[in-house]
């Protein structure tokens, strides 16, 4: 562990990051080929504990996982998830996945660990047999895992953390503490409060003292904004330094920031890279940036590079389905890929973008409620904790406190984002369909592919969008 008493901050991370994407779409193969390319992978950090469980119940075939598990620095914490979790050869394949429990404020050891183990996993298998160096993309949004998250993260040896939908002020100083394996609290976002008490998150990594006995690297922190605004309040007010931004556009893929006026984006919802500038912090370009073109254009104003997402997506390397990434790549090409830009889809109340399944009748919302990393956390009327999501059942969501507004509209993004890389439930016989997500901007499929190409890999890709840039080097 000597590399990891190395402070981060040095680091200069290089021009092309790989989105972390979806529940596993940024997978640790996708980010590990990135970054053996000299790039910075990215692992999506969304329900990974959900993900181990269910790659376990599905017999981990390939045997990677396990080996990851082997490599935890505390064999006992592994063992019960193991004797728990895995299914020699596999569950049947319409049988349902067995669930773990949902995330909630006061975390049991049980699931605190659960969730250490599965980001170590999945960024040690990320970091595996390479030099390079490999990132965690939270969500600001999904609150309740985080602390856990990237203390597991830090112990597989994480290099950055990238942190969107939200004002993640607090994260830096996160970082600080965990590095130094001291205790952290993060103030719990609620909708909804009654009295005046503030609810924390904490966690303590010296309740595992096989953990904490060296200093851990602190990752850099690259922040995702959408404004100029933003990226000044966190250099002036968040906890700790801020590394970076990532500067996404509302073309992008996943969740967007809201725009300045209700249902529509206009020019008022750009960053001004002009004003960002001065800060001093390294920025990528974000959101239908995926071509030689568009990244030499962002070089050129003042970016140290972009990041990739959609390209990735559609890559052989990504956790989607297989069949998703051909008929995405299909439809473009003939004209009936219809993305759009929902702004009633997810729990979050952020607009998500979607696209729209060709079969219509399976666009009906799916209403489910039982894995819950997009609960709402609210006080009951005597104070104490409780959580609703408004992609739930309906009746339950109302009696809850909720409002038919707020229900209006709602996916379950958990279990449709978890059916789109294969890992989807059996619901009475059932599997719960794909919600797929992808950003608006396909065009690099057309110059990428030859017109009798329909699959291509992340080095394929990332040799496409450099080609003009080392020309441009080769130049000068």
């Amino acid at each position: 562990m000597k590399e990891n008493l190395i402070n981060s901050h040095h680091l200069e991370l290089p021009e092309i990051i790989q989105g972390g994407m979806g529940v596993a779409v940024s997978n640790w193969s996708l980010a590990r080929t990135v970054s053996q390319c000299g790039e910075l992978g990215v692992v999506s950090g969304t329900a990974l504990d959900s993900v181990l469980v269910r790659r376990l119940q599905d017999g981990d075939l390939s045997g990677e996982v396990r080996r990851a598990l082997a490599a935890f620095p505390d064999q006992e914490m592994v063992a019960p998830i193991v004797e728990k979790w895995f299914i020699e050869g596999g569950k049947a394949k319409d049988q349902p996945y067995r669930l773990k429990p949902m995330p909630t404020v006061k975390m049991r050891r049980e699931e605190e660990v659960l969730t250490m183990v599965a980001n170590f996993v999945e960024v040690s298998l990320a970091k595996e047999g390479h030099s390079g160096v490999v990132g965690i993309n939270l969500l600001e949004k999904i609150q309740l895992p985080t602390l856990p998250s990237l203390y597991g993260a830090m112990l597989a040896g994480v290099d950055a953390v990238l942190m969107g939908g939200g004002i993640p002020l607090a994260i830096p100083a996160v970082l600080d503490a965990l590095s130094k394996s001291a205790p952290v609290e993060l103030k719990v976002n609620m909708v909804s409060t009654v009295t005046d008490q503030t609810h924390l998150l904490q966690f303590d990594p010296s309740v595992y003292p096989s953990l904490c006995a060296e200093a851990l690297k602190r990752p850099q922190f690259i922040a995702v904004i959408s404004s100029d605004i933003l990226a000044k309040t966190l250099v002036k007010k968040a906890s700790g330094s801020v590394d970076g931004f990532v500067v996404e556009h509302y073309d992008a893929g996943g969740h967007n920031a809201p725009p300045r006026r209700e249902g529509a984006y206009g020019p008022r919802d750009t960053c001004n890279l002009e004003k960002l500038i001065p800060l001093g912090k390294p920025f990528w370009l974000a959101g239908g940036c995926a071509s030689p073109q568009r990244f030499r254009e962002a070089k050129a104003l003042g970016a140290r590079g972009i990041q990739v997402g959609t390209a990735f997506a559609c890559s052989d390397e990504s956790g989607a389905l297989p069949e998703i990434k051909r008929d995405v790549i299909e439809r473009h090409r003939n004209g009936t890929l219809e993305v759009i830009t929902d702004f009633k889809a997810s729990p979050t109340g952020y607009p998500f973008k979607r696209l729209v399944p060709t079969d219509r009748s399976v666009s009906e919302p799916c209403r489910v409620c039982d894995l819950g990393y997009l609960r709402h956390v609210y006080e009951k009327v005597d104070g104490s904790i409780a959580y609703r999501c408004p992609a739930g059942p309906r009746e339950r969501y109302l009696a809850s406190g909720g409002t038919e507004a707020e229900a209006e509209g709602k996916h379950c993004l958990c279990n449709g984002l978890m059916a789109t890389i294969g890992l989807g439930q059996i619901r009475d016989g059932q599997a719960i369909p794909p919600l797929i997500t992808f950003g608006e901007n396909l065009s690099f499929l057309d110059s990428l592919l030859q017109p009798f190409e329909t699959s291509y890999t992340a080095e394929q890709l990332i040799a496409h969008l450099r080609s003009e840039v080392e020309v441009e080097q080769l130049m000068l």
